[in-house]
């Protein structure tokens, strides 16, 4: 879940960004005990997400709106459901409107394009991850997204997990050297995870102990064979080329998990819309 604190202070930002000096619009056209009702609506189907947000930028600006939701965050919804009903101050619901519906549709459509891609796998007991390719300062609530469209989280920042990659390897002079020495410096608490090109690479990753092997940009038919080689001695990730269209033949080869940076950074925002 998304902290109260952590929303709060990335909101306010939010709304010193998009309000600036004052809102002269809205103003020079409302007064203070003026009052309306509005309502959030989908325009096509989804899953819903950042419906807490969403409340909080109104509650940050005024005690005096009141809002009732008819869906709950991780719902499917359908084109032209009535999400919630938002009443009260016309100015301040004016004011947050945008920042409000930025954060609502940006998240809505993270978990549905999330949504798409476990689904895509269907049954096979393999999850779709996330990565670090997120939009700065936005990863918390990208990930609580994911997570609500039904997928798994991979590292949330570079102190979860030790992962090597093919520069750290080089630097290292090789996946034994790398990893044998962050055995040594990190905690027991920390995983170790190698990315591995070839299947060289995966047979020295194993020697080495890693705890996690990821197969970067693998043919399926090499993703299979490295499967074969690790046998479960390893958690097995799956990365680089991940689609729609090719999810569930990657989930085919016997991997564990499959991180995708599309679920998030090629997620369309879904169209919600406030109308009053």
């Amino acid at each position: 879940m998304l902290s109260s604190f952590y929303i709060e202070d990335h909101i306010k930002e939010a709304l010193k960004e998009d309000i600036g000096f004052g809102d002269i619009t809205t103003e020079n056209l409302t007064n203070e005990e003026d009052i309306i009702s509005s309502v959030l609506a989908t325009r096509e189907d989804g899953i819903l997400c950042g419906s807490c947000v969403f409340e909080a930028v109104f509650k940050i600006l005024s005690n005096n709106i009141k809002i009732k939701f008819y869906f709950k965050d991780g719902d499917k919804i359908k084109k032209g459901d009535k999400i919630a009903d938002i009443s009260g101050s016309a100015k301040y619901i004016l004011m947050g409107e945008r920042v409000a519906l930025n954060y609502i549709q940006r998240m809505s459509g993270i978990a549905t394009e999330t949504h798409k891609y476990q689904e895509a796998i269907g049954c096979l007991p393999v999850r779709i991850v996330d990565t670090r390719k997120t939009t700065p300062n936005f990863r918390a609530f990208e990930k609580y997204s994911v997570k609500t469209g039904g997928g798994a989280l991979h590292r949330f920042n570079l102190s979860d997990c030790a992962m090597i990659k093919d520069n750290h390897i080089k630097f290292a002079g090789s996946i034994t050297k790398a990893v044998q020495k962050l055995r040594e410096n990190i905690s027991h608490a920390h995983k170790i995870e190698v990315e591995c090109d070839t299947l060289e690479q995966v047979q020295e990753a194993l020697r080495a102990g890693a705890d996690i092997i990821m197969l970067d940009n693998m043919p399926c038919n090499m993703m299979s064979e490295a499967c074969k080689i690790i046998d479960k001695k390893a958690i097995v990730e799956a990365s680089g080329n991940v689609n729609l269209a090719t999810v569930k033949q990657i989930a085919e080869c016997g991997v564990d998990i499959i991180s995708s940076s599309a679920i998030v950074a090629k997620a369309p925002t879904l169209d919600l819309g406030l109308d009053m």
